[in-house]
């Protein structure tokens, strides 16, 4: 019976260490892609960090592939397809490929999940069957205009001598959703809406913010004081930097971004406060980690990811960002 014991143990010792090399075999046989339209943008190069993190722990590849417009994006897809990949997440430079990427992924034997940006059909719909891990952009906003109307509040200003700077770009609809939410937490503040003036920027970069926030000021020297939100951190500094050349200083102005990007916390670091008053700090953990970790699962498992999952942010100003950083696990 000893004997018997002896060889059930060996048995069942062998079957799992054949089972953990299978296991193991098939987290290595795991290729994915992960592909985003701006590289450079330290959000992005997180998302890339975070997806790296899920693949040395569960010991699948991620190809990272920077792709800023149509042809490129095209030319990572069958890159991909070439290099063995079974599937990849990607942040499409522009929403309308949407009908494009969907024929060419499958063409391409590729599973697909997107992030941050929904694809859309030629009809302007949202595509519902491709997974999407995205930011619920209208209530970000909602939180960036509840904000600035709470500063506003707190300073006793006169909202009829504010002027609020709408760094718009409509092109995109998660900027649409994103400032269209602050808008309409301004106005159910009781913000005027006369009060509420359209710069729109060429661009979602801190140049053509400053560009277009200029213009608006410029045409406005009778408003006292002003706020700024748009669609990112680098709208908002924008902003605060066309404020700043005309003379309006962190006494006067009030600007939210969205992001909590490394500008945003450059500019918490200043010796002295600036009119960046504080940013709703989205994680890109989620957006790196679960969405390479869900693409797995998928080739190695058949676990579909869920077909759309929203994240939120958190207010981070400068007496609180590093512990704001701490509890959404970034730092």
């Amino acid at each position: 019976m000893r004997q018997f014991h002896k060889i059930a143990l060996a048995l069942g010792l062998t079957a799992a260490a054949l089972g953990g090399m299978a296991s193991t075999a098939k987290a290595e046989g795991v290729k994915i892609g992960f592909v985003v339209k701006q590289p450079e943008e330290p959000w992005f190069q997180d998302e890339w960090k975070f997806a790296d993190t899920a693949g040395a722990e569960k010991g699948f590849e991620v190809v990272k592939i920077g792709a800023a417009d149509g042809e490129q994006l095209m030319a990572a897809i069958d890159n991909l397809a070439a290099q063995g990949a079974q599937g990849f997440v990607v942040c499409t430079p522009d929403v309308n490929l949407g009908p494009a990427i969907v024929a060419r992924a499958e063409a391409a034997g590729l599973k697909l999940m997107t992030v941050d940006d929904r694809l859309v059909d030629a009809s302007g719909a949202e595509i519902e069957a491709v997974p999407h891990m995205g930011i619920s952009a209208r209530k970000i906003g909602e939180d960036v205009g509840a904000a600035l109307a709470a500063e506003i509040a707190a300073r006793g200003w006169n909202p009829a001598e504010v002027g609020a700077l709408r760094i718009s770009y409509e092109q995109l609809p998660t900027a649409a959703d994103r400032v269209g939410g602050a808008e309409d937490a301004l106005k159910a503040a009781g913000f005027p809406e006369a009060n509420i003036l359209d710069a729109p920027q060429a661009r979602t970069d801190t140049e053509a913010a400053l560009n277009a926030a200029t213009i608006v000021l410029n045409q406005h020297p009778d408003l006292k004081h002003w706020v700024a939100y748009g669609l990112n951190d680098e709208a908002v500094l924008g902003a605060v930097r066309a404020a700043e050349s005309l003379g309006i200083g962190a006494d006067n102005m009030i600007g939210v971004g969205i992001g909590g990007a490394a500008s945003a916390i450059n500019e918490f670091e200043k010796p002295d406060p600036t009119g960046f008053f504080g940013t709703i700090v989205i994680s890109p953990k989620r957006h790196g980690y679960e969405t390479a970790l869900n693409m797995y699962e998928w080739i190695a498992n058949g676990t579909e990811p869920e077909k759309l999952t929203l994240t939120s942010g958190s207010l981070a100003k400068r007496d609180d960002y590093k512990q704001v950083l701490v509890d959404l696990g970034i730092q």
